[in-house]
């Protein structure tokens, strides 16, 4: 439940635009990395100070500057200075809890997004807060740590394959998108997977661990589907925008992702509909259970009954009860018990109580 709450105590009394970080507290120095390249050629190096970047901000080429790790305070207002950065928006890249949006400031877009990640071992989704900044030439990233879903897209930088050096940073901004977007179907994948197994595991045995498997896959698609539902609107609006820094030509690639951010939103609803059909299916079974062994239990109380009333009868010792004095007279009564046993469950069997 921590991780659908917002922790924002540490802003609390601090003036609008001041950058505090809010996330897991990290100790790595932060990391930038400089991909620039165009038609004809590609240039990649790691560098020690955002100056190091500037070099860059006025040429033609498209430049894409990673920051990874968004701690450093000094570092992140740095970036904001030498970019000309809203102090707003360097607020929102450190805060992690963010909601994803995108904003028009005129000279640049700011976009804000989720990526995310499936732990196998321990059976919940991770996230990482992406800023993505969009100027004239250049995109700057901004991730919580080193490692993300990018490399496929550097790959395609470094190998010129496909569109990627013929197009400007707007293409490179759907290309980043579109890359974090294609992980979420590799997550509902996994999900999927877990679905299937607690579907026989309800079928065949349920038990309280299945119970306690089915809330927190539940959590886990509230947590989803808290990531993935802003993105429509995001995507949205940039296909409908009128920003310069966006061409014509890239609408077509922003309408693609779309489609697939809504076909992911259609299956997490499913899924989130499996789920609750799973809750119920297992306190059927619970109740189903529960009734199974109270309705054995009632036929063994009823079943007794009679003899109770027979064994009361005879055990009331008065004087003058003839049985009594009966030779056979304790295998009689024992005989009758066995009958009336005998014939209370054939009647049972036969209403198809048994």
């Amino acid at each position: 439940m921590l991780r659908l709450l917002k922790k924002r105590s540490a802003k609390r009394g601090l003036p609008p635009g001041t950058p505090v970080h809010i996330g897991e507290k990290k100790t790595e120095k932060t990391k930038i990395t400089v991909i620039d390249y165009d038609e004809s050629q590609y240039h990649e190096k790691e560098v020690k100070k955002i100056e190091d970047c500037l070099d860059y901000r006025d040429k033609s080429s498209v430049t894409w500057i990673n920051i990874d790790g968004i701690h450093q305070v000094n570092v992140i207002e740095e970036v904001g200075r030498k970019f000309g950065l809203h102090p707003l928006i360097l607020e929102d890249i450190m805060n992690t809890e963010q909601r994803p949006k995108a904003e028009d400031y005129k000279d640049y877009l700011f976009i804000v997004l989720k990526m995310l990640f499936y732990d196998i071992k321990e059976k919940q989704i991770q996230t990482e807060q992406v800023s993505l900044i969009l100027g004239s030439n250049f995109v700057i990233s901004f991730q919580e740590k080193e490692g993300d879903v990018f490399e496929r897209v550097r790959e395609r930088i470094r190998s010129g394959k496909g569109r990627i050096q013929k197009e400007g940073v707007d293409y490179l901004a759907y290309a980043l998108m579109d890359a974090i977007v294609d992980e979420y179907f590799v997550i509902m994948e996994k999900i999927g997977e877990v679905i299937e197994s607690l579907e026989e595991e309800l079928v065949e045995k349920p038990t309280e661990k299945t119970s306690q498997k089915i809330h927190r896959l539940k959590m886990e698609l509230i947590f989803l589907r808290k990531s993935v539902w802003p993105l429509r609107d995001i995507l949205s609006s940039l296909e409908r925008g009128t920003s310069f820094l966006i061409k014509e030509s890239t609408f077509i690639y922003l309408r693609d992702v779309y489609d697939h951010t809504v076909q992911a939103i259609d299956t997490v609803e499913t899924f989130r509909e499996m789920i609750s059909g799973m809750l119920d299916t297992y306190l059927s079974s619970v109740s189903n259970r529960m009734n199974e062994v109270m309705k054995i239990l009632t036929i063994i109380a009823t079943i007794f009954i009679p003899l109770t009333f027979i064994a009361g009868i005879y055990g009331m010792n008065f004087q003058y009860m003839p049985e009594l004095g009966w030779r056979y007279g304790y295998f009689a009564v024992l005989g009758l018990m066995a009958g009336v046993v005998v014939f209370m469950v054939f009647y049972f069997k036969r209403k198809g109580w048994l």
